[in-house]
């Protein structure tokens, strides 16, 4: 191979891969100096002239012609006088020669050997010029085409043939590629892999979400609105925490645009991810009330130390706290930096029942389908629309038909089975059940059945007054007739009867009393 067949050969491949003149001369120019070093050990005193556009190539050796008895000559840049003649038969000595060295001179091997050189130096600068081109790209968006789809990685191409990889788990479950399409994606990380850079692109990083506003939202890109802070479960929901540095700018406002026009385009690129965009505050409380939204607390418990926070809410805010598959608390709770527990309000849940309860006429996994959307109690699942729960579970509307049946029939005999309280004049009733009827009164007085139920107190001195016009009058209970000192006749034909299961309760502005006196 002569040294012009090379060097077009080497040029060809290295304008393939985009390689300047300046680097492909550079690289030849090192190749050869690696093959003159191997054969004379040193390569100071060579030439080397290349050109790459005619396919040129001159290697000249430069040395100083010294005596024949010197003992100079064995020297790398020394040549005797002797030998220098044969070159030109007037030298003399002090006078330098230059021989011109030919390529086929190292031999075939050597020729053959810088080749393959050639072609591995263009690879690694290649592979050098990739890793330097994206490693300053990390976390920027890139446009690509999808060249092949493996099981655990997708292949893409960008614009220059360069390769990146999409594996499987950096993509949104619901995407769905063919050989030729373009996507968009984030550059994740650039990794090494025995010396060959690996370029790795994602779509479920924050970060593509974040670079997805900044180019729907020109405030963001324009530095007016600051994302602080950004969650996601991938095509499923994501949080973003905004902070506006002009208060004349809504920041949450300018994020979803017009009738949703910003965010939609967003939205649209997550394969309709649900992303939920609120105001960032240093106040904690509330950030955390922001955080878990739709739902609405009643209050909540911050511990700093062990960073935990106890959030109370009703149990129709309960599921929607907690999300489908415990998605909302858990991105809340990611969005905040705590951990978030949550808790029924006190007085609901005293009359509530766990689903355990109703094992055995629920199966298992009904009741495990019901406590993934974060319901888990009786009440917690009447407060939700049958065809919410048909659209967040597994379960068919029949099923959720007969598991309301099952749970308003539990609550249902639970009233029945509730003690009624007794009257003096019940000839059954003794004194000790009297007592607890009446002091009873504070603990049911929730209830329907105790809508007509006064107090001792009450009764005496309903009993005592006289009324002032007929129409005031009112007729007193048994219980207050016993307990006066001149009882009437109209007060024994009188008797009082058990309340009203069916019977409405009290209003929040009714007298004790009112049931008793009409």
């Amino acid at each position: 191979m002569n040294s012009s067949v090379l060097i077009e050969s080497f040029a060809e491949f290295a304008r393939s891969k985009n390689i300047d003149r300046p680097t492909m001369m550079s690289i030849l120019e090192e190749v050869f100096r690696t093959m003159i070093r191997k054969k004379y050990d040193d390569d100071s005193n060579f030439d080397v002239i290349l050109n790459v556009d005619q396919g040129d190539l001159e290697i000249w050796r430069n040395r100083e012609i010294v005596d024949d008895n010197s003992e100079d000559i064995w020297d790398f840049d020394k040549i005797p006088l002797a030998e220098a003649q044969k070159i030109e038969p007037d030298f003399e000595v002090g006078e330098e020669v230059a021989e011109e060295v030919k390529l086929e001179d190292f031999g075939r091997r050597a020729v053959l050997m810088a080749r393959q050189t050639l072609i591995q130096r263009v690879k690694d600068l290649e592979r050098d010029n990739l890793y330097q081109a994206y490693k300053d790209q990390v976390g920027e968006i890139v446009v690509g085409e999808v060249y092949q789809v493996w099981g655990r990685e997708a292949l893409i191409l960008d614009k220059d043939d360069n390769e990146l990889s999409l594996p499987k788990g950096e993509q949104i479950p619901k995407d769905r590629y063919r050989k030729g399409d373009n996507i968009r994606a984030v550059v994740h990380r650039v990794d090494v892999l025995n010396g060959t850079p690996k370029i790795i692109l994602s779509r479920a990083a924050p970060a593509f979400l974040e670079r997805l506003m900044e180019q729907e939202v020109p405030e963001i890109f324009d530095g007016l609105i600051t994302i602080k802070n950004i969650v996601r479960e991938p095509g499923e929901r994501a949080k973003v925490a905004v902070e506006s540095y002009d208060e004349r700018i809504d920041p949450v406002g300018a994020c979803v645009g017009m009738k949703g026009s910003r965010i939609h385009a967003v939205v649209r690129e997550l394969e309709n991810e649900n992303i939920d965009i609120i105001n960032y505050t240093d106040n904690l409380e509330l950030y955390i009330a922001r955080a878990l939204s739709p739902a609405k607390l009643t209050s909540m418990k911050i511990n700093e130390q062990t960073g935990r926070v106890s959030v109370f809410l009703r149990p129709d805010q309960v599921s929607l706290a907690i999300g489908r598959g415990g998605a909302n608390i858990k991105l809340a709770s990611r969005l905040v930096g705590m951990e978030i527990d949550v808790f029924r309000d006190a007085g609901d849940f005293e009359e509530d029942i766990a689903l355990d309860e109703f094992s055995d006429e629920v199966e298992a996994w009904i009741i495990d389908e019901l406590k993934k959307i974060g319901l888990d109690t009786g009440r917690a699942v009447l407060a939700v629309n049958k065809e919410d729960i048909v659209r967040r579970t597994e379960l068919e509307e029949e099923t959720v038909e007969e598991l309301f049946r099952v749970i308003r029939n539990e609550f249902d005999d639970e009233s029945e089975a509730a003690p009624k309280p007794r009257f003096a004049d019940d000839e059954e009733a003794s004194d000790d059940e009297t007592a607890a009827a009446n002091n009873g009164t504070e603990d049911i007085s929730n209830t329907d059945a105790v809508a007509n139920i006064v107090s001792n107190d009450d009764a005496g001195d309903a009993a005592s007054d006289e009324p002032s016009a007929p129409e005031a009058s009112a007729e007193p209970t048994a219980e207050a007739a016993e307990m006066s000192e001149a009882p009437t006749e109209a007060t024994a034909e009188q008797p009082a009867t058990d309340a009203d299961p069916d019977s409405e309760p009290l209003k929040k502005d009714d007298s004790p009393n009112s049931g008793a006196a009409q």
